[in-house]
């Protein structure tokens, strides 16, 4: 009987320690996702977009790089964003706030097409 009692205390003891681990786990998680941003890249190479879809979540700070020797833009179909024209190596940076998709293209070269899915 007394065995009995001692494993179902060790049990006990297993169980609530697992909890607090978990919890714990749970809570550094969310902290290291709020105090690291979040960022993401799509390349221009070639007369196309890298990766020509890219899903990330909401507070995604998304950068396209210019690696063509061309100049492009990064505009939203529905003008959410807009670059300036990027020469090489030029940068253009957008945080996606909301959930949805953000088709976009090329201005200067509108066959290049690419999105960005937030959820």
């Amino acid at each position: 009987m007394r065995k009995g009692i001692q494993r179902a205390g060790r049990i006990a003891a297993i169980a609530l320690a697992s909890t607090l681990v978990i919890g714990g786990s749970a809570n550094l998680l969310v902290q290291a996702d709020a105090a690291t941003p979040v960022t993401a890249e799509v390349k221009i190479d070639n007369f196309s977009f890298g990766p020509v879809s890219l899903t990330v979540a909401p507070g995604t700070k998304v950068t396209w790089t210019n690696r063509d020797d061309i100049p492009h833009t990064v505009v939203a179909d529905d003008k959410t964003f807009k670059s300036k024209v990027l020469d090489t190596d030029e940068t253009f940076s957008y945080t996606f706030d909301k959930p949805g998709t953000y088709p976009y293209f090329c201005s200067i070269h509108p066959h290049m097409t690419g999105q960005i899915v937030v959820k």
